[in-house]
């Protein structure tokens, strides 16, 4: 009995986010002192800040000491405050709008509607979101719409990741594609001398392959734990500490006018968002501050008193403040790359080597090395403006088109995303669903391959047809 009981608890044990992206935090402050630091020359021309092709020079080594390596995580709160309060706002709030019951209410009309079709359900919302987000529409703003989608599977009674998956992958194989995307194609391309959307075709249907790639292993997964509940990755709590909140009214099978009403605030609000990010650019102080408003007028809506307010978005923030404080932790890896200046090292002992190699490898490894690099620099403005500079020259010499290389640069940049711990997003993401990231990558993974096998093909497709134009 002892003796089993020993074995059982020298058993590997999966490490919590936190040990594991503590680990990488380490790895980053030892890589300042085996990588060379050094440097891009940086211009900024019709405001547009990007490297200078040709003008690396090496710089004094920074190292990264012990106290480096820990007050890296504060500076990484601090450098991602506006993300983490974010979460803390959303989660606060959209607690107090389920305390209404108008959330459920609003899902199983729809799902009485629909006669309870679970698959298609997934397969509208996720279609919607992908369609919008090819529009370019904020990043950002998808977090507000993940408590839609964590609702909708409590509903069908399903579990978070379906709820997450269904919003934010579906979103993601939109953003990835960016047919019309302003923001990451739009800066790519102006670098690469391209005419503004050209190319669409291939990206119409790249889009295609991966939203429906994305819809039919949700589905499979939702089938899966809908014929068995033991087989979803949340274990035995299918809606993490989201499961805890008490005070959510769950038996609202008929929406009342009232409910009605805090719905249409909500969908108001929202759109008054996307409508500022699209005229003035709106980010993530505004959105907090959209979340903020509304969750004012639907207290009053509903006659929430200005403490139960207060009480109602304390237990809200908290159940997400896991998460919450990753983004700040994942953050810190960014920081020691930074300080220690070997971000650009890394950069240009990677890129340089491929101008020998010939255009069809050059090509997949330059998909390869964005995957990666977008390990270290989630921002597809800011990875645009490190990487595509560089692959302007390269593509050149080899013989590759440039709209074939602002192809490569959205799929690198896009794919690993889902499930890198650095992206912002991604953990805001999670925090808001109440996701264990481990628990998100075991379930993400397999789409990544399928994913990253669907660009391959299309940047093969891309070199062999000469991709154009230029």
């Amino acid at each position: 009995m002892e003796r089993n009981q020993l074995k059982k608890s020298r058993s590997f044990v999966m490490p919590d986010a936190f040990i594991i992206i503590f680990s990488i935090v380490t790895i980053a402050a030892l890589a300042t002192y085996f990588i060379p630091a050094g440097s891009y020359e940086r211009e900024t021309v019709d405001d547009i800040t990007k490297v200078v092709p040709g003008s690396f020079s090496t710089t004094e080594s920074n190292p990264a000491s012990i106290l480096d390596l820990f007050s890296s995580i504060q500076l990484g709160m601090i450098e991602s405050a506006g993300i983490i309060f974010l979460i803390f706002t959303i989660g606060g709030i959209i607690h107090i709008i389920e305390s209404t019951g108008a959330i459920n209410s609003g899902i199983n009309t729809l799902i009485e509607k629909t006669k309870g079709r679970y698959m298609l359900l997934i397969a509208t919302v996720s279609g919607i979101f992908g369609v919008l987000a090819s529009m370019g529409i904020a990043a950002n703003a998808v977090i507000a719409f993940v408590p839609i989608g964590i609702a909708l599977a409590r509903s069908l009674k399903l579990d978070a990741i379906v709820g997450v998956a269904t919003v934010y992958l579906g979103y993601y194989s939109g953003m990835i594609a960016g047919i019309f995307d302003p923001t990451i194609l739009g800066l790519a391309q102006t670098i690469a001398e391209l005419p503004l959307f050209s190319g669409m075709p291939l990206r119409i249907v790249l889009f295609l392959a991966l939203i429906t790639i994305t819809i039919t292993y949700t589905n499979w997964y939702a089938k899966r734990i809908k014929n068995n509940p033991e087989k979803s990755y949340m274990g035995s709590k299918p809606f993490g500490s989201l499961a805890e909140k008490a005070d959510v009214k769950e038996d609202t099978s008929r929406i009342t006018g009232r409910q009605q009403f805090i719905l249409l605030t909500f969908i108001i609000f929202i759109i008054g968002f996307i409508y500022g990010a699209f005229q003035y650019g709106w980010g993530i102080n505004e959105l907090s501050g959209i979340f903020l408003m509304m969750g004012i007028v639907i207290a009053f809506i509903a006659r929430i008193s200005p403490n139960e307010f207060v009480h109602k978005f304390i237990e809200g923030a908290k159940a997400i403040a896991y998460g919450a404080l990753v983004v700040g932790l994942a953050r810190a890896v960014i920081v020691l790359l930074n300080e220690g200046a070997i971000l650009d090292t890394i950069v240009h002992y990677a890129l340089v080597p491929l101008e020998l190699t010939s255009v069809f490898i050059g090509a997949q490894l330059l998909y390869v090395f964005n995957l990666l690099f977008n390990l270290l620099v989630t921002s597809g403005t800011g990875q645009a403006a490190i990487i595509m500079p560089l692959m302007v020259p390269i593509v050149d010499l080899l013989g590759i088109t440039r709209q074939t290389g602002a192809l490569i640069l959205m799929l690198g940049d896009g794919f690993t995303n889902i499930i890198t711990p650095t992206s912002g997003v991604l953990m805001a993401v999670l925090a808001v669903g109440g996701i264990n990231w481990i628990k998100w990558v075991r379930f993400a993974f397999p789409l990544l391959i399928m994913w990253m096998i669907v660009g391959a093909i299309a940047i093969a497709y891309a070199v062999l047809t000469g991709y154009g134009p230029f």
